[in-house]
């Protein structure tokens, strides 16, 4: 059955961005599978998914993105860290793989994909956003970024969307230079501490009506 709206109000508003986790609570297996089928459920201009989702387990490895992190708590006391990344090209190698995993999903012969896969070809390899295709990817990224915080909220799992930290660091740690694929966000998941004084604190938002304009 769907949530109610009520539910839903509910749940936006209990959901902040957490400074302190408990670092003793951890994210139980099922809901982990719940969160993880968010982020693959997640929707992409043209299907495309250019992305991958690291999921940093290894405590080592979160002490040494700690200090290009800021030094932010989250990132080694949350119970899961994901570092959401990037592919930094759209060429014909991305285009095709969509379209064979299209057709063999759907039961097409590539050949009727034909035309989709020219509309791709025109918009992001040959046309002008293949210019700024790393803006690009990484606007789609902040989409599964969203998915998956809303995601966590409906489940009651806190969350905190981490921009402060330095991507080329992250890069060189998580051997991702020579890789497709390039650091974008990064988001803590687990339990607020109870110390954490920005949970009782109030939501600042604008009211709807100077926000949402009807025309």
């Amino acid at each position: 059955m769907p949530i109610t709206p009520d539910q839903l109000k509910q749940a936006m508003a209990w959901r902040y961005a957490t400074k302190l986790f408990d670092p003793s609570r951890r994210i139980d297996a099922e809901t982990w599978s719940a969160l993880e089928n968010a982020l693959v459920q997640s929707p992409s201009s043209y299907g495309l998914q250019p992305w991958k989702f690291l999921v940093i387990g290894d405590p080592a490895l979160r002490q040494q993105l700690r200090p290009e992190s800021w030094n932010q708590s989250q990132i080694t006391d949350a119970s899961h860290l994901l570092v959401f990344l990037a592919e930094r090209q759209i060429g014909a190698e991305q285009a095709d793989r969509l379209l064979s995993a299209m057709a063999s999903s759907r039961g097409l012969d590539a050949g009727a994909l034909a035309t989709y896969r020219r509309m791709i070809e025109v918009d992001l390899i040959e046309g002008p956003r293949s210019q700024q295709i790393g803006r690009w990817t990484s606007n789609q990224v902040y989409i599964a970024l969203g998915t998956f915080m809303t995601a966590a909220a409906l489940l009651e799992v806190d969350t905190c969307a981490i921009e402060g930290f330095d991507p080329a660091a992250y890069d060189r740690i998580l051997q991702l230079e020579d890789s497709p694929y390039r650091s974008s966000v990064v988001c803590a998941a687990g339990y607020r501490d109870p110390a954490d004084k920005y949970a009782s604190e109030a939501k600042v938002r604008y009211p709807a009506s100077e926000l949402i304009e009807l025309r």
